[in-house]
């Protein structure tokens, strides 16, 4: 059954969009990512244009987002005052992630940009993430006791001023660090279609020293809202957002972040950042492919934004 989705022009078979949201859904819901840095790349390679995937893929990454934060939210493990935090920064980053994105396509350099930015990020945290977790994993095996840091050693940006405590996450750190993370992920994921949680529960686990499932849980609540507002953003700057296509994506992404989200809290912490840091790096190998392979058509007519 073929559809035609208005804004990206182009004909496309519904069930494929379908599965790509049950899968990428899945994903979403057990790693407490939106999803984003891998539907993304999908549209791309399917021939929607990446601005039109990057701004549609967030009506998915909001649906997946908001059917795993229920799943977590009954299980008790979202940080909600960390939450908080982190969006009063990430509302700000969306904001500027939108109009960077609006800048960049009117010069036409968006589809460069977007490609150039994946393979660095997905590569750099895949490898770090898979590095760790096989370290993790050997420790275990090995029956060794992970190092524990002494009290008063944590990195210098924690101990900078308007310190707080979260109690769910039983950590006591400076505001600043959290807000600025907040940032950077909610400008990313407006900018590059990302819902940041790839590069969000990294950063709450290793950085933050935040509990791994808890993690995940408040990831995918910072993820709904600065989607749910790149959504509105994009809408209304940028007129990208293909209705149709978000519509089937968030069908699929609510099915699949609900067995994702329960797949995720049985599994252990270690073999959950292992996993991760796989897909992940996987993802940017599969794009830096794409960029430096040659087309199979040498030749393609493109619209120049900058002149409309």
């Amino acid at each position: 059954m073929t559809i035609y989705l208005p804004i990206a022009e182009l004909p496309v078979n519904v069930f494929t969009l379908l599965a790509m949201g049950i899968a990428v859904g899945f994903i979403s819901g057990m790693f407490g990512v939106g999803g984003g840095f891998l539907m993304t790349p999908l549209l791309i390679f399917l021939g929607v244009s990446p601005a039109v995937a990057v701004a549609s893929v967030t009506t998915h990454m909001a649906a997946s987002s908001f059917s795993g934060t229920l799943t977590y939210t009954r299980r008790k493990l979202v940080d909600y005052q960390l939450g908080g935090m982190l969006l009063a920064g990430g509302l700000t980053g969306t904001l500027g992630g939108v109009i960077t994105f609006m800048v960049l396509r009117r010069f036409g350099q968006l589809d460069l940009f977007i490609a150039v930015a994946y393979i660095t990020l997905l590569g750099t945290i895949g490898t770090l993430m898979v590095v760790e977790s096989l370290r993790a994993l050997v420790r275990n095996w090995r029956g060794q006791k992970a190092e524990v840091r002494r009290p008063g050693a944590h990195p210098w940006f924690l101990r900078l001023p308007f310190k707080m405590r979260f109690r769910q996450s039983h950590i006591y750190v400076s505001a600043i660090p959290v807000v600025t993370i907040g940032f950077v992920i909610g400008f990313l994921g407006a900018l590059m279609g990302i819902g940041g949680g790839f590069l969000l529960v990294p950063a709450l686990i290793y950085l933050l020293r935040v509990p791994t499932l808890t993690s995940v849980a408040t990831s995918l609540l910072l993820t709904l809202v600065t989607m749910v507002a790149a959504i509105l953003m994009q809408a209304v700057l940028n007129q990208t957002v293909d209705a149709v296509l978000g519509l089937v994506l968030m069908i699929g992404g609510v099915i699949g972040a609900q067995f994702g989200a329960r797949a995720g809290q049985s599994m252990k912490a270690e073999n959950l950042r292992l996993l991760l840091g796989l897909l992940v790096l996987a993802v940017g190998m599969r794009v830096l492919v794409d960029q430096t392979s040659q087309p199979a058509d040498p030749y393609a007519v493109t619209i120049d934004e900058s002149a409309r």
